[in-house]
């Protein structure tokens, strides 16, 4: 075998799936709209990660009169709003309500639904940003984490294995791997929580604020006090963990060898607030890992 970088396919392939769910269409990975978007993507998220974004975050009235890096990339998130803008418009001209054929159909379907309601929370702007934020949230992120994976599994070739064997014992060799097979493929289950477990990520969580005074471990915290959770604190907390610095899929596995879930596992955080991509990324992690699996070793 070859050595290969694997980042860039994984940010097509799972882009491609956002853009499946969301516009209810793929891309060609030539064409030349969907390479804009992906590098539109990948700016924002490079620039949201950097300590210049914390500084406009703070300051953004200054920080848009000064030049600098944030310029191009606010301009990028503009190319990628009007793109999102346009297929909007397109659904809006062709939607059929007895069949919706994607997000984008589903969303103008409760908007409408919800007309005239002062609680609503399906404006034209909040589908232009949700599906904007879907974009920004579920590329980098579901991308990285398979090429975690993969490193990961070459270092532990004896956990690939065993994954590969309930691969074969469950899925076999005639046709892919299926969203129902992960039911019956504990294991591999466990893996892949364990793997998410383990990675730390660059983007640790946003912050929460408090809706009333809440005493905590005898400190008052006042009502409107922002907090941010450390979830990679709790992923490595020995009194949760029994192995906490290995790499240990029986974290997620019972005595009988069935999945199990635990408490202290928030890779996708927690609350109202939790990550909403959360399906989805559930849903490619397990078939894009099980379908490279299926075929290949990686080393």
């Amino acid at each position: 075998g070859n050595s290969f970088e694997p980042m860039t396919m994984f940010r097509y392939a799972v882009s491609n799936v956002i853009c499946s769910v969301v516009f209810g269409s793929r891309y060609s990975y030539s064409d030349g709209a969907f390479l804009e978007l992906l590098n539109a993507i990948g700016n924002y998220i490079s620039f949201f990660l950097s300590p210049v974004a914390k500084v406009y975050n703070t300051f953004p009235s200054i920080m848009q009169r000064l030049p600098g890096p944030h310029k191009k990339v606010l301009a990028d998130c503009q190319k990628l709003k009007d793109h999102i803008q346009e297929k909007v418009q397109f659904h809006q001209l062709t939607l059929d309500s007895s069949s919706p054929r994607d997000y984008i159909d589903c969303f103008l379907m409760r908007a409408e639904k919800e007309k005239g309601s002062p609680e609503t929370m399906y404006s034209h702007e909040d589908l232009i940003m949700s599906v904007f934020n879907l974009f920004g949230a579920g590329t980098v992120t579901t991308s990285n984490t398979l090429v975690f994976f993969l490193l990961t599994l070459a270092k532990h070739p004896h956990i690939q294995a065993k994954v590969q064997e309930e691969i074969d014992a469950v899925v076999g060799t005639g046709r892919a791997p299926c969203t129902e097979d992960k039911l019956r493929m504990p294991y591999t289950n466990a893996v892949i929580h364990e793997l998410q477990r383990f990675h730390k990520t660059r983007i640790e969580n946003f912050p929460r604020m408090t809706t009333q005074d809440v005493l905590f471990r005898g400190y008052t915290i006042p009502k409107g006090t922002p907090v941010i959770p450390v979830i990679s604190s709790v992923h490595s907390d020995p009194t949760q963990w029994e192995n906490p610095k290995k790499v240990d899929p029986a974290h997620f596995l019972d005595e009988k060898g069935e999945f199990r879930k635990r408490e202290a596992f928030m890779a996708f955080s927690a609350g109202k607030r939790m990550c909403p991509g959360e399906a989805l990324a559930r849903i490619e992690l397990f078939l894009f890992l099980t379908t490279l699996l299926q075929s290949f070793t990686f080393q």
